[in-house]
C-alpha cells in the first residue's frame, strides 16, 4: 500500500518512476509478486529485469532461451520487452543478459527497449570477483544515463559497463 501510494503521488508530480523487478522467492510467492507488481506497473515508466524476473513475476518468457544452459536468444528478449510494454505501457524496458560459463566466469550484456526498438550492448567476458550488487550497479548506471539524456545505445552501454566493473570489485558497493 505504501509503494502504491508513493508511485501514485510521484506520477501526479510527473516524476519518472523506475522499478527493478528483482524477484526473491524468500520474500514472497510468485502470485504475491504478480499481484503487487501488476498494481504498481501502471505507474512505472522504466522497468529493469532479467529473464527470470519477467518469467517469475509476470509469466513472460524469452523464447528459445535457456538461462541454465547459458543460451540466450536476442529475439526472445525483444519479445519479452514488447510484451511487457504492451501489457503495462512501460516507456523503457531494460533487461540484463547473463550467460554463465562457470560460477566465476560469465558473458554479460544488456538490452534497452525504447519506442519499439531494441538496443543491445556489447557483450563482455567477466571474471567475477563478487556478484553482489551487479544488478544494482546496472540500475544505477541506467538511471544515471537516462537522467543525463544519453541516447539509448549509449545508455545501455553505460549501464552494462557499470555493472561489469562492479563484478570485479569485492563488496556490495560501486
Amino acid at each position: 500500500d505504501i509503494c502504491l501510494t508513493a508511485v501514485k503521488e510521484a506520477k501526479k508530480r510527473n516524476i519518472t518512476i523506475s522499478c527493478d523487478l528483482n524477484y526473491r522467492k524468500k520474500l514472497w510467492s510468485k502470485q504475491e509478486a504478480n499481484e503487487t507488481m501488476s498494481k504498481l506497473a501502471e505507474y512505472i515508466d522504466v522497468v529493469i529485469a532479467n529473464e527470470e524476473d519477467a518469467a517469475d513475476v509476470f509469466d513472460i518468457h524469452a523464447s528459445k532461451s535457456d538461462v541454465t544452459k547459458g543460451e540466450l536468444n536476442r529475439d526472445g528478449y525483444i519479445e519479452v520487452a514488447k510484451k511487457l510494454t504492451d501489457k503495462f505501457g512501460f516507456k523503457k524496458v531494460a533487461i540484463t543478459l547473463r550467460e554463465s560459463i562457470s560460477a566465476n566466469d560469465n558473458k554479460w550484456s544488456g538490452m534497452l527497449y525504447v519506442n519499439g526498438e531494441a538496443y543491445f550492448s556489447r557483450k563482455y567476458d567477466v571474471h567475477i570477483v563478487d556478484r553482489g550488487g551487479g544488478g544494482d550497479s546496472f540500475c544505477g548506471g541506467l538511471i544515471y544515463s537516462l537522467l543525463n539524456e544519453f541516447e539509448p545505445q549509449k545508455a545501455i552501454e553505460f549501464a552494462v559497463g557499470a555493472s561489469c566493473l562492479k563484478h570485479t570489485i569485492e563488496g556490495d558497493y560501486n
